[in-house]
């Protein structure tokens, strides 16, 4: 090998620089784990809101050391922002957090830019648009201008009714062609998608989350937002989806409303049928009050306190309680009952009681207090357009901070056209002693009145029943600005911290028992020549660490899988070097003649087969999200550096090994004269290995028509909730109890790992896609389990402490939206490598019958490995669903197929062109036997690989390593037994084909 000098460098500094890299990971978690107990210590466990308040002290803890120098090398110094961008990042499944897709309402956009219009074309499309979406491919907005041109008629874009309105003026004008139309909306659409990326992004900056990920994913509308290591998920979903509508309304006084209350209640009589039975109760002694008031409300006391309410009052039946004098409050309701108080104030003959000057009144409810079961209801002065006094956007800036009773707050300051509109506006407040409606998101924060005469420059507060949390995501909000449109999470995932913490230790456990034992095993087998190679390999897996912190990529649970696959990688380029060498030395050959030639001649099977595994790897980061986008990136950087670690390192080890007169024998006494002289007629058997594999392809077709996969919600959409138990609990009798029809109607309970975890499966409101429907089915949920939780409480349930061992430790949602994107995409990724490996191989070989061989080979392993899931789904003690890491290992498997079988391609042809005078049969019986030892070798040392993860690398990653491990044995056996002979009886056809013309 010629300049080894310059390998040996490049080897050192590639070495001292992945531990340069590594450094600053191992400095970052160790400042990190410092400020995690400074938080403990500082706040017990007793306290309100504990977990809140910790993070929110580690969070200012790594603020307040942000730009200290924290790590000091000599030669240089780091702060800790520094030293944080350079560590490597620990995905979803590694450290808990919270991934999610979330989809821009083009729908909400299109209405904007509309004026919100009531035309009938225009609406009737959005509402086709809609259904076109359930199973389209398209964007939103195509599939909108296909509906709109489907029913237009003579109705154009340009209509004044539509889009050419004064929002729009000066960009469309009456005279533009749809077509015209149609380029300026896609602008305007993709202009307000990058808006609400903007502002998501100063919303995640704002939130203090370590190493997040927000990515605008094509031109769908669609972002995708990774928040690793978040501990308060429900906040951080709800300041994704916010839209941050604020908004100042005059208030009326409550008691105002109280003859409306009354006829409005009337009006109903008539018009519903009263749903409340007032149960015989003792009434006590702090209700009457309110009762009486009610009853004198609504003029119809009763004279027995006791008896049951006979009379239809929809309305009044509802009351809870009243406003205090003066103030803002009509009355109270139950939160329960908001939507029907609203439904009923906003029919057309209750709202035509309202006098000519409230016509335009706007009922919006508050916000509870906590803990409270009760929430007021406020009537705001609206107008025509239903447009508020003031808006948010005049807000320019905004910060949490306590008030002067010790509650949270946020102050604003406000833009010159806001201050001067906020001081009339406080000015009136205080002539008339009324107040001001603070209104975010339709919800009533607060309605203070004006105490002190009109406020002037546009400061102010905003109080109300605050925690510190929501005090400081509203202030975060308001300076990052308003979403343009709604934004709906249709696809997401969360894991808990502890779980993650699970998924480290089995993840290193798995690592560490995997390397120990190919280590030891390439030791036992080539003897002194097999610790060069695992000197070899364990450079690799610094490189491969090195490289990933380097890169800032993320690693992921299936990334680790990822490292640990490719231990066994580095071993097949080590093994099928070592073989050679074995060969040239029993020719006869001195050592250091043998080692040459056995590295010259294993290259072009290492290079072939590495590309080949390089190219599905490749489909699959394009293809892939999330933590498979980590398995892929983590292969892909691993095919690299074991190429260069096996070719060059492996060979620098031997040469020094050989020039200082040491003798390597590439053999142990046990292994020397192992799969040596084998001559096997393969091709003698392939008739029977034919009927073999079509007795297993048609049972596996069978099985699939007639009992299908376990499909996971990546490709059917739904719900999916991992749930730990303090005691063993019968998956069935979950299933049954979920089933019910006032709990989910249908689900699917599995035990998922130990007997006391369930992976639970419900597609309850598939299409609700708001964080309200989150959590009501979560609730649902909560509420059918509790004989079973023993005690745990709601918060306790869905909490995210680090040392949670009981409760909702997972849980993943897909809309059916994204999910047949999804299925549709994992369908062109097994195509599209299937395509790319077909070509690849037709330019190396040259003849398409190599080809053929090795994509009818593929198809024979993937048709088997489908078939196992599907026969054995329903009884595996572990979770065997269908879904994108499912995807991810039947790639896995094609590369790992056609890398055997390009191993004994390559000696075909080297066969064929060194014996011209042998037959074609014994080329290719010889090419096999002469393979076998590195294609048992190799098989065996991966399957040893995988078992390891499989047993000790978490539930998780358990159906995934399953289907490896089942690829791996399909595979080794069809690169013997189906590519290799299928290649022979496709160019034996053709030459006898030949021989008959001639």
């Amino acid at each position: 090998m010629q300049n080894k000098g310059l390998v040996r460098l490049f080897a050192i500094l590639f070495g001292l620089v992945s531990i340069y890299q590594l450094s600053f990971t191992f400095k970052a978690n160790q400042i990190e784990n410092e400020a995690e107990e400074i938080a403990i210590n500082k706040i017990s466990d007793t306290e309100d809101d504990y977990r809140a308040k910790r993070s929110q002290e580690e969070a200012n803890y790594l603020q307040e050391i942000a730009t200290d120098t924290v790590f000091n090398l000599g030669v240089a110094k780091f702060t800790y922002n520094e030293v944080k961008s350079k560590a490597m990042n620990l995905g979803l499944d590694l450290k808990g957090g919270i991934n999610v897709i979330l989809q821009v309402s083009v729908k909400d956009i299109l209405k904007g830019l509309s004026n919100n219009t009531n035309d009938p074309v225009f609406n009737k499309a959005l509402e086709d648009a809609t259904e076109l979406q359930k199973n389209s491919q398209n964007t939103y907005l195509e599939d909108f201008f296909v509906a709109f041109d489907a029913i237009k008629g003579d109705t154009k874009l340009a209509s004044p009714d539509i889009f050419y309105t004064k929002q729009l003026d000066g960009e469309i004008d009456g005279s533009m062609s749809d077509d015209e139309v149609k380029s300026i909306i896609e602008t305007k659409i993709d202009e307000s998608i990058v808006s609400a990326f903007e502002v998501l992004r100063k919303r995640i900056d704002e939130f203090g989350v370590t190493s997040p990920n927000i990515q605008r994913l094509g031109t769908s509308g669609r972002i995708l937002v990774e928040l690793p290591g978040v501990k308060d998920v429900e906040r951080a979903t709800s300041l994704l989806q916010s839209t941050a509508q604020l908004e100042f309304w005059d208030a009326y006084k409550g008691e105002s409303f109280y003859q409306f209350i009354d006829q409005a209640n009337n009006v109903l009589k008539d018009l519903v049928e009263d749903e409340t039975a007032v149960a015989e109760v003792e009434p006590q002694d702090e209700e009457d009050a309110t009762d009486a008031q009610i009853d004198d409300l609504l003029g119809d006391a009763e004279t027995d306190s006791t008896a049951v309410a006979t009379q239809n009052n929809p309305l009044g039946n509802l009351i809870k309680g009243l406003g205090y004098p003066g103030g803002p409050i009509l009355a109270q309701f139950s939160i329960q009952d908001k939507d029907k108080v609203l439904e009923y104030l906003n029919m057309p003959e209750v709202r035509a009681l309202l006098p000519a000057e409230r016509r335009y009144t706007k009922f919006a409810f508050g916000k509870p207090e906590k803990g409270s079961e009760v929430v007021g209801l406020y009537a705001l002065a609206g107008n025509r357009e239903n447009t508020p006094q003031l808006s948010g956007a005049v807000v320019v800036d905004a910060r949490n901070e306590f008030g002067p009773t010790g509650k949270p707050e946020v102050s604003m300051q406000m833009n010159a056209k806001g201050a001067k509109i906020w001081e009339e506006m406080t000015g009136n407040a205080y002539a008339n002693q009324s107040q001001i409606a603070i209104v975010l998101d339709n919800v009533v924060y607060s309605a203070p009145g004006v105490t002190t005469g009109p406020i002037a420059g546009g400061n102010s507060s905003i109080s109300g029943s605050f925690t510190l949390n929501e005090a400081i995501d509203l202030a975060n909000v308001l300076r990052a600005g308003k979403l343009p449109a709604s934004a709906d999470i249709i696809q997401s995932e969360v894991v808990g911290p502890s779980l993650g913490k699970e998924a480290i230790e089995s993840g290193t456990t798995s690592f560490m028992i995997a390397l120990v034992l190919v280590l030891v095993w390439m030791i036992l087998y080539y003897g002194k020549a097999g610790g060069f190679a695992d000197i070899a390999m364990l450079l690799n897996i610094l490189l491969i660490f090195g490289i990933l912190s380097g890169l800032g990529a993320v690693l992921t649970l299936p990334g680790i899988a990822g490292i640990v696959l490719t231990i066994g990688m580095s071993v097949d380029a080590n093994v099928l070097i070592f073989e050679r060498i074995r060969e040239e030395l029993t020719k006869g050959k001195g050592q250091k003649e043998a080692v040459d030639d056995g590295f010259s001649n294993a290259l072009s099977s290492i290079l072939d087969a590495n590309i080949t595994t390089g190219l599905t790897a490749l489909i699959l980061f394009i293809f892939g999200t999330g933590p498979i986008k980590g398995f892929a990136t983590t292969l892909l950087i691993g095919i690299g550096t074991s190429l260069f670690t096996a070719i060059f390192i492996t060979r620098l080890s031997i040469d020094w090994y050989s020039n200082k007169g040491g003798k390597l024998l590439f053999a142990t006494g046990v292994t020397k004269n192992l799969f040596r002289n084998i001559n096997i007629e393969f091709l003698k058997k392939r008739k029977v290995a034919y009927i073999i594999s079509a007795a297993f392809i048609l049972v596996s077709l069978i099985s699939l028509f007639t009992n299908s996969l376990d499909q996971g919600v990546d490709f059917v959409g739904g719900r999916t909730y991992q749930v730990r138990f303090a005691q063993d609990v019968s998956a069935s009798e979950i299933t049954d109890l979920l089933s019910q029809p006032d709990v989910f109607n249908s689900a699917d309970a599995k035990t998922f790992g130990e007997s006391n975890q369930l992976k639970i499966t419900t597609k309850f409101k598939v299409n609700e896609t708001g964080a309200e429907a989150d959590e009501a089915i979560r609730q649902t949920l909560y509420n059918a389990l509790q004989p079973y939780l023993e005690g745990v409480t709601y918060e306790d349930f869905i909490n995210e402490a680090s040392e949670k061992t009981v409760g909702l430790m997972k849980y993943y949602k897909v809309s059916p939206t994204i999910a047949d994107d999804i299925k549709q995409a994992s369908f062109w990724a097994i195509l599209g490598s299937l395509i790319v490996v077909f070509l690849y191989i037709l330019f190396r070989f040259k003849k398409w019958q190599y080809s053929l061989g090795a994509v009818v080979a593929v198809f024979h392993d993937v048709l088997i490995v489908l078939g196992v899931f599907s026969l054995t789904y329903k009884f595996m003690p572990f979770s065997m669903e269908i879904d994108q890491a499912f995807i991810a290992a039947i790639l896995t498997v094609i590369g790992y197929s056609l890398n055997d079988t390009v191993v004994v391609f390559d000696r075909i042809r080297e066969f064929f062109n060194e014996h011209t005078n042998w037959k074609f049969e014994k080329v290719v019986n010889t090419s096999l036997s002469s393979t076998l030892s590195r294609t048992l070798n190799t098989s065996l040392t991966t399957l040893v690989v995988l078992l390891a993860i499989f047993i000790f690398g978490g539930d998780s990653i358990r159906g995934f390593m399953f289907a490896l491990i089942v690829g791996v044995i399909v595979g080794t056996y069809s690169s013997l037994f189906i590519a290799t002979p299928i290649m022979y009886d496709t160019v034996q056809k053709l030459e006898d084909k030949k021989k008959k013309k001639e």
